[in-house]
């Protein structure tokens, strides 16, 4: 076995010179002469120095794991894949797949496109990926790049550990709930008694090596050297600026003024000033008195779909770029062009609160590992190593240090945890304190979560997975979205739903206000009078009658990508539905039936998120707790002219905590729906309030009137029993 890795190992590595009838190891056809360019900027990488003791250790570590250990750049997460596919090809396809996560799909995307252009394969065929709504993978994939999520969604519905012979969980640094999770399953398998002897490779920044290391019981370390180049002297603000965006804009136009040699990298707490960023550079630097051609201003986020690969491309044109992004380049993205990092220090994060069921939009300090990793990126990367970096932190020294925690925070301690615990019980881990976690998460979150599952009915009487609960499961959904889903094929709306649940998922409606009154006009033809849920609904459908033309997206303020992946994830969702013979319905959009069928099934699902305007003023009381909300500034119903009145009680898809509290895609209900819908118990749970003793009143008032109607049906059954006795 080793002597094939060393062979391989030395195939893969000759020049031109050294063999013109080389052939690829993976599909028998002579590397072509791209491959050797390609090759050569491998070799420049910090990791090829560790490159055989790291096949060494893969093939000899006693527990099956090994951890990787390097700053970003140094070209872990393109090579470490690259060779445990050499790996599996020694050892004979016995599984047939090396599986690489990534914390985010944009990121498996990038990686898999970069890679399959390193080995000289073809995309699809001997190297894939696995992203939400897109498989480009075929039988004979031998390299995947995998979404985390998607990979514990499949661990989960097996038995075993999953189809693969070397599992690489990348940048597990970033703390994603699923690299966490994934974790925890694999330390619990034990994969030394496991058959076909599988590897996992832990890739991590060296800042989170030593909790990966007690964690897994010491295994063995493979560490990268640092690169040659040299991280410039960050230079420190005195003081933060009132304006993020101004401030870096300004940094960014001197920087072009100078003509200093080498890319821009910007990173700004959200997407909103992302944007903001990017429109302002791009007036801007048509205008600036610099030889050659203009920068190009590029943003890099998740809102951007597949569009970020543009800041790979037209390396050779002479254009100066200038990327701006957010913690989403922190790790992952290694651009080897950038000369100059612009760091506002701080991200704009959701966090879930368990007690009230509520998203906090928190804009707080990035960790120290992070702020490193962003000044490492001013030295840039093989091949291009240019001199006179910079860096510029856009606050105070003492900013970092005094508030700065050491690593990311995880994520497990920050998100809803229903959709994990759903996962967990359908590996029949009975408790989660049955599975371990890098970092355990909060008990009431634990318990909110099991809870909530419990009102969903998605668990029996013994707190294992009900019937529904397994089919619930099933689908890339919010349990409590997919519990309405599945409510939608006992009220005959299937259809609309299945357009509701992947415009929820992917492209929940208008994000920015209107830039004139054209554009407002034109969002309003595409409201419905029913509320949020409907207008989406209507969006969709003119979307696909329009042709999913972008300029048509664009002229009304919405996403082209999100409206495009909300199409491929309903037809995903469509075709799961077919495979577990669950029944469809005809289109009925716009019917009076249809309209309140559509609203049981959404108050089937969504009974935990109603809200009552106690006082006729749009200040809704929230029912599972006393927090008060506003509607959404992009609400249809804020929209509509005076004296429109607010609904007196909503039901809405999610809850942030912000400077003005927001409920999001909101639409009218009536009580009695909710009386009827949802289950007793919860109604009896809520807290005191003047909204829980109406709907325990109106339950009362129902259920008389539901015995008086039964009573009197009996009576006339009777009468018409004791007519025909005498006829």
């Amino acid at each position: 076995m080793a002597s094939q890795l060393l062979r391989l190992a030395e195939e893969s590595g000759l020049s031109p010179g050294e063999s013109e009838l080389a052939v690829n190891p993976f599909d028998g056809l002579p590397f072509s002469s791209h491959y050797y360019e390609l090759l050569e900027q491998r070799r420049a990488l910090p990791i090829w120095a560790a490159r055989f003791i790291f096949l060494e250790q893969l093939e000899s570590s006693p527990s099956g794991v090994v951890l990787v250990s390097g700053e970003p750049g140094s070209g872990k997460s393109t090579q470490i894949p690259q060779w445990c596919a050499e790996f599996a090809l020694a050892r004979g396809f016995q599984k047939g797949r090396v599986t690489v996560t990534q914390p985010y799909p944009l990121a498996a995307l990038s990686l898999a496109l970069r890679v399959a252009d390193e080995m000289d394969l073809t995309l699809g065929h001997e190297v894939g990926y696995s992203i939400p709504q897109e498989d480009c993978t075929g039988p004979h994939t031998l390299l995947r790049f995998c979404w985390d999520r998607l990979l514990l969604q499949e661990v989960a519905s097996t038995r075993g550990t999953g189809a693969w012979d070397v599992l690489v969980l990348d940048e597990a640094q970033e703390r994603s709930v699923a690299s966490d999770l994934l974790q925890g399953l694999l330390r619990d398998a034990r994969l030394g008694n496991l058959p076909d002897d599988p590897r996992v490779v832990v890739v991590t920044d060296p800042a989170f090596e030593p909790k990966l290391q007690a964690f897994w019981g010491d295994p063995p370390i493979v560490h990268v050297p640092r690169g040659p180049g040299r991280c410039p002297t960050p230079i420190y603000r005195d003081t933060v600026p009132t304006d993020r965006v101004k401030a870096a804009c300004q940094a960014v136009l001197e920087l072009c003024r100078k003509e200093a040699p080498g890319d821009v990298l910007v990173y700004l707490p959200s997407e909103e000033e992302i944007s903001l960023c990017c429109e302002f550079l791009s007036r801007e630097v048509g205008t600036l008195a610099v030889p050659g051609l203009p920068p190009r201003v590029l943003p890099l986020h998740p809102g951007h779909g597949q569009a970020v690969q543009a800041v790979y491309e037209d390396t050779d044109s002479g254009a100066r770029k200038v990327v701006v992004t957010h913690w989403l380049a922190d790790f992952s993205f290694s651009l080897p062009s950038i000369r100059h990092v612009i760091d506002s220090g701080l991200e704009l994060r959701s966090v879930y609160n368990p007690q009230i069921r509520a998203e906090s939009q928190m804009l707080r300090p990035i960790s120290k590992c992070q702020a490193e990793a962003r000044q490492v990126r001013a030295r840039g990367a093989p091949p291009v190593f240019l001199p006179s970096g910079s860096c510029l932190c856009l606050y105070p020294k003492s900013f970092q240090e005094l508030e700065a925690p050491p690593l990311p925070q995880p994520r497990v301690c920050e998100e809803n945890l229903s959709p994990l615990l759903l996962l967990l019980k359908r590996r029949q881990i009975a408790e989660p304190g049955d599975c371990h976690f890098l970092d355990r998460p909060a008990p009431e979150a634990l318990m909110q979560a099991l809870e909530d599952l419990d009102y969903l009915a998605a668990l029996d009487d013994e707190g294992d997975l009900s019937d529904l609960g397994v089919i619930l499961s099933e689908f890339p959904l919010p349990p409590e979205l997919a519990k309405a889903l599945l409510a939608s094929c006992e009220f005959d709306c299937v259809d609309e739903m299945l357009t509701l649940a992947a415009m929820l998922t992917a492209a929940p409606g208008f994000t920015r206000p209107p830039l004139c009154a054209e554009e407002a006009a034109l969002r309003r033809a595409l409201e419905h009078a029913d509320g949020d849920h409907s207008s989406l609904i209507q969006v969709y459908e003119a979307f696909i009658q329009n042709g999913a033309d972008k300029a048509w997206c664009q002229t009304r303020g919405l996403n082209w990508a999100a409206l495009c992946q909300a199409q491929k994830l309903r037809g995903e969702l469509l075709e799961l539905m077919q495979r577990i013979e669950l029944p469809l319905s005809q289109p009925a959009f716009g019917s009076e039936k249809n309209r309140r069928d559509l609203q049981k099934a959404l108050v089937s699902g969504y009974f935990l998120k109603v809200a009552r305007d106690t006082d006729g003023t749009g200040n809704y009381l929230l029912l599972t707790h006393k927090h008060v909300a506003q509607l959404s500034p992009y609400c249809c119903y804020r929209s509509r002219r005076a004296p429109a009145r607010p609904p007196p009680w909503v039901i809405y898809h999610s809850f942030s905590i912000s400077k003005d509290n927001c409920l999001s895609i909101v639409s009218e209900i009536q009580p009695q729906m909710l009386v009827e819908l949802a289950p007793p118990y919860f109604l009896s749970n809520l807290p005191p309030s003047e909204s829980r003793d109406f709907l325990n009143q109106l339950r009362e008032e129902m259920a008389a009137s539901s015995t008086a109607s039964t009573e009197s049906e009996s009576s006339s059954t009777q009468e018409f029993g004791d007519a025909c006795v005498l006829q």
